[in-house]
């Protein structure tokens, strides 16, 4: 198969599954502001009272505060974070060609992902990220991302690996994001030198990087991109994969979010029994996001296998009530900064 005919028959595979890494953006930003108006209505069990302070002073209304934080959360699949550079051209990109409208938009999507169907990574973290080689579950469009991407690389600065002819590196994406979703954990470039290898680093250190920025510098926008990592109540992020009915399911629980009420706060106010609220003296959020990972993961695998109605109200029913009172939990905190 030549060139153009390989990436017409991949393009038409993927064409339809519209993002299929994460909750759709729209999603995010709804729960995000759906944790603060939970909030204000329930100020007697959270601490909206230091929440809404903080956004007085900062010259906002409650109602714009949730905004600026429901578009960070959104904002996170649109960062330009992520170079992947060809096996053999060299050249570095922030998408694949067959990624515009497709399943795979950017490359950042791929640290948004905590693999439940195996203990700790090649990094040491207790539970890893995607790593197509250690996947439990997958589906086509698992495999025809890693064999479009076979050889690939994680564009590491000038200098750094090379295709073979030659490199134009764009982004130090070994050397700035990578590095930031360490936290902690041990990296080698050589983990970074073929994507279907690759161990992603798992989305719960992008929540722990961006609550530091936070912590060091309390803004709105950072808090949102914290939130961020509601992905955990998407089972398909802890089951990991993009594939089986993954674009589906998220675009079904954008269509019915609200008709399905999955919003609905007697329901999110259950969900909270799930996550113990952090300690006041505590900057760690990471024990609170594994818990919806591991949430997800034992509630919701079904929506992997199958796209009956009910079967999705259901799973739903759980999953953003669970999203929503996670993303409380973190609010609550976070406000003891401001």
């Amino acid at each position: 198969m030549n060139l153009c005919t390989r990436l017409l028959a991949i393009a038409g595979l993927l064409a339809g599954a519209s993002q299929a890494q994460a909750f759709v953006q729209e999603t995010h930003k709804r729960i995000a502001i759906d944790a603060v108006n939970y909030m204000r209505a329930h100020p007697d069990t959270t601490n909206y009272a230091r929440l809404a302070a903080a956004a007085a002073a900062a010259g906002y209304t409650v109602e714009q505060m949730a905004q600026v934080i429901g578009q960070g959360s959104y904002d996170v699949d649109e960062f330009m974070d992520t170079y992947i550079c060809g096996a053999v051209t060299g050249d570095c990109q922030t998408a694949p060609v067959w990624g515009l409208g497709a399943s795979i938009v950017k490359y950042t999507s791929w640290w948004h992902f905590q693999n439940h169907t195996r203990g700790s990574d090649a990094h040491g973290n207790d539970k890893g990220g995607y790593n197509y080689d250690q996947l439990r579950v997958w589906g086509t469009l698992d495999d025809m991302a890693a064999s479009w991407l076979v050889g690939d690389y994680l564009d590491d600065g000038k200098s750094g690996m090379k295709g073979w002819f030659g490199d134009n590196s764009k982004y130090n994406t070994y050397g700035v994001t990578e590095a930031n979703y360490r936290q902690g954990s041990s990296s080698s470039k050589s983990q970074y030198d073929d994507f279907e290898e690759m161990p992603f680093q798992p989305i719960d250190n992008l929540g722990q990087y961006w609550y530091t920025k936070f912590q060091q510098s309390p803004t709105f926008q950072t808090l949102g991109f914290v939130l961020h990592t509601t992905d955990l109540l998407q089972p398909h992020h802890t089951w990991t994969t993009i594939d089986l009915n993954h674009s589906g399911w998220e675009s079904w629980i954008n269509d019915y979010y609200y008709s399905a009420g999955l919003n609905e706060h007697a329901l999110v106010t259950a969900a909270l029994g799930t996550f113990a609220p952090l300690p006041a003296g505590s900057t760690d959020i990471r024990p609170l996001l594994t818990q919806g990972g591991a949430f997800s993961y034992a509630n919701g695998g079904s929506v992997l296998y199958t796209t009956d109605h009910a079967e999705r109200v259901r799973v739903a029913r759980l999953m953003v009530p669970h999203a929503i009172a996670m993303a409380v939990r973190v609010l609550d905190h976070a406000a003891n900064r401001f």
